[in-house]
């Protein structure tokens, strides 16, 4: 997982999963969406799992050997992901509660590339 390289024009690609999951997004807010609880007591609609799967897929055929830490899947053990470099730092709709407030007041999806503990791209 040390040796890895970016691909060529990562940012056009980067900007394109986050167009697709935006207009999944989007798609979604104009219906009559349904809103589970989360363990956490947070919310969560079919727009943060249309937005998540959108992106993971995404990232895991770009970037195969990165792992993804999104916050729609289950957190890898700390043993674990406390031993990788790099990985992907996913939160696909940050803002569920003003999502479904309606109120326009959410981040359409949150796409970090992080290094050593440093985001170092970021796409919102």
């Amino acid at each position: 997982m040390d040796n890895f390289v970016l691909p060529t024009n990562l940012e056009e690609r980067l900007i394109t999963l986050a167009r697709e999951a935006s207009s999944a997004i989007l798609d979604i807010y104009n219906t009559d969406f349904d809103v589970e609880t989360k363990t956490d007591s947070s919310p969560l609609t079919l727009a943060d799992m249309a937005a998540h799967k959108i992106i993971v897929k995404g990232l895991s055929e770009l970037t195969p050997d990165i792992p993804i830490i999104s916050e729609e899947s289950v957190l890898p053990e700390f043993s674990e992901r406390s031993k990788w470099p790099t990985y992907w730092l996913v939160d696909p709709l940050d803002g569920t509660k003003e999502f479904v407030n309606r109120n326009g007041e959410f981040t359409v999806n949150t796409v970090s590339y992080t290094h050593l503990t440093l985001p170092t791209k970021r796409i919102v």
